[in-house]
């Protein structure tokens, strides 16, 4: 488990110590035939160099909570809990079949997954979430769950 948790850097939560670590951040992945691993695992290496903590979001425009929850980053309502975070998003309509090859498959969105190593999916994952005003409420603790989880197990 220590193998694919060590991209997390370790910041803790609300550690806005390094210059441009106050901003959870969105960064989409490019369409293509390019395998998701590779992808993931380049991301997971940049993400790493900079200090900061790197997640796959899945989500799609048509799930209210994917919308709600990545608008809330772009306002920046997530940069006080999630300072450190990238998060790289995926369209379940555009990648669904290769994110399903490299382990991201899932039976609700919006999905979050600590990435391996390999850049492969983890069990360290959360999915769906409740429509409406409370959606972004009700997936923050969860993902704060999962990143505390990854954190441990990379000590």
């Amino acid at each position: 488990m220590v193998l694919f948790l060590s991209a997390l850097s370790g910041c803790s939560r609300g550690d806005t110590s390094r210059p441009g670590l106050s901003r959870a951040e969105i960064e989409l992945a490019p369409e293509g035939a390019a395998e998701v691993p590779a992808l993931v695992q380049e991301a997971r290496e940049r993400a790493r160099r900079e200090g900061r903590e790197l997640v796959v979001y899945v989500g799609a425009s048509w799930c209210e909570p994917c919308t709600r929850f990545h608008d809330a980053v772009k306002a920046g309502q997530l940069d006080a809990t999630f300072p450190a975070l990238r998060l790289l998003e995926f369209d379940l309509d555009r990648d669904r079949d290769r994110l399903a090859a490299a382990g991201y498959a899932s039976a609700m969105i919006p999905l979050f997954v600590v990435p391996g190593e390999d850049g492969r999916g983890t069990p360290l994952r959360i999915e769906g979430s409740v429509k409406g005003a409370r959606a972004v409420d009700e997936i923050v603790p969860r993902l704060e769950g999962i990143l505390a989880q990854a954190r441990a197990a990379a000590r």
